[in-house]
This record gives structure tokens, sequence and C-alpha cells, in this order.
């Protein structure tokens, strides 16, 4: 599927994640930055946070989504750019998920097998963070699951509570409405593509009801299969040094 011409919008779902208590005080501001979809945002949006500090971006949409809009407006800025997808191909995912009954619990089964498949990437992406000089930015489509997955084990790896990573990720549900009109002209172009019936996933599922669900269940079932929730992420590679490396950068 080639690049398509998608009208360039402000995100909808970007949030800074410092202000979080984490092990020895409170995450700062200007290390990570989550947020929906930045490759097809203004030229205004993306000089702000350019000059705010934004050095990297740590893509985690699927090649097909990637294909779809590139890296937009930041193709041609001073920032790094890491394409990690925690899903390998999106089309797959939606056909064998029953896209109108994806409600909370199947997100948390979801984001279980995204550890578990994905931890080299995972990694990858704590490590980006971990060194990249200045902020780093880090989205999928609508900036709450891979993206959600990707804050909790960061905030994992940073001492974070789990209340306070499950308060976090459910911040996204008052933004829902607004995430499934910005992305829709983008999501639709491609599911178009894929022969997936457009009119099959409305979103209306996940947003009834508490998002919590799908978070809580993220951690406890890690904790349960594995006894520590970063477990995964370090057969996989995550080292002290990472970690200590973040929380470094995380309270300077």
């Amino acid at each position: 599927m080639t690049t398509i011409d998608i009208a360039p919008s402000a995100p909808v779902n970007l949030r800074d994640l410092g202000g979080i208590a984490i092990d020895g005080g409170v995450l700062r501001e200007g290390l990570a930055i989550r947020t929906d979809d930045i490759a097809y945002v203004t030229d205004e949006v993306a000089d702000e946070l350019v000059a705010a500090g934004l050095s990297a971006i740590i893509d985690l949409r699927s090649p097909l989504e990637v294909s779809t809009t590139g890296r937009g407006p930041f193709g041609d800025r001073p920032v790094t750019y890491h394409h990690l997808p925690l899903i390998a191909n999106v089309g797959d995912s939606m056909k064998e998920g029953a896209p109108s009954q994806l409600g909370h619990e199947a997100m948390g089964e979801m984001y279980v097998d995204m550890v578990e498949r994905a931890a080299p990437q995972l990694v990858t992406a704590l490590n980006v963070i971990a060194y990249s000089p200045g902020t780093t930015a880090f989205h999928c489509a609508a900036g709450r699951d891979r993206t959600g997955v990707l804050a909790a084990m960061l905030l994992l790896a940073l001492g974070a509570a789990d209340d306070d990573i499950v308060a976090d990720y459910a911040r996204t549900s008052e933004n829902m409405a607004a995430i499934m009109e910005r992305n829709r002209p983008v999501m639709g172009a491609m599911w178009k593509a894929l022969g997936i019936d457009v009119d099959a996933f409305d979103g209306r599922t996940l947003m009834e009801g508490s998002m919590e669900v799908s978070m809580r269940m993220l951690l406890s079932t890690l904790r349960e299969r594995h006894g520590d929730a970063l477990a995964p992420l370090r057969a996989a590679g995550l080292g002290d040094d990472t970690v200590a490396r973040l929380r470094e950068r995380a309270l300077a």
C-alpha cells in the first residue's frame, strides 16, 4: 500500500508522562511523551515539539500502517526515527480478533501477547528512551494500546505503582471519541485496502465500561505467568544498566 494524502491535524491524545510518582521521586517532564499518530501532524505541531526538545520518535505501528502515512513532517526535521512494530500485521490481528466484539478483556489479552512476543522491540524502545539526549515521543495509531503497553513497561522499569500505571493508561478514555474521529480517514483507507468491512468496527465497545480492566489484566497476568511483570523484557535483554540509566534520566 502506498502513502496516502491525509489532511494534517493536531494530536488528540498526546501527553508528557511527567508528574507520575516513581522510585526515588517524581518522573520529570521532558523524558517521554506518549501520543496518537504523529505522522500526519501539522508543521506547526512538529516545530513546537522539536523546539521543546523532541529528539527521537519511536513508531510502534505495523509496516502497513507506516506505509499509509510515512513519517510526515518529521522526515525533514532533526529527529531520529525508530520503527519498532509491536504487531507485525494489524490487518491479520483485526481479522482474527472479531473487531466488532473487541472489548477491554480482549484488549488485555492482546497486551499480554504483545509483551511476550514483542519483548525485543520493547527493550530496544526503552534503550532509545534511556540514551536519547532529549525527549522521546512514542506512538501507534490511537496512542492507546501499543503506546499504552510501552508506557506501562517504561513506568514499571522506573518503579511506578500499578495504580499510577493504570491511571495513566485510563486517561485515554476521555479522548476516545476524538481519536476515532481523527483516525477515521487513515484507518478507513487501510481497512478498505485489506478488504475489511469499515463499518464492522466503530469503536463503541472500546468506549464502554472502564479501560482499567485491560491494563490491570496485563500487569496481573504477566506476574502470574512470570513472577515479575518485566521478566519477558529481561529475558530479551533488558539489563540493570538500562534500568539505572532510565531512572537517572527520569529524576534528573
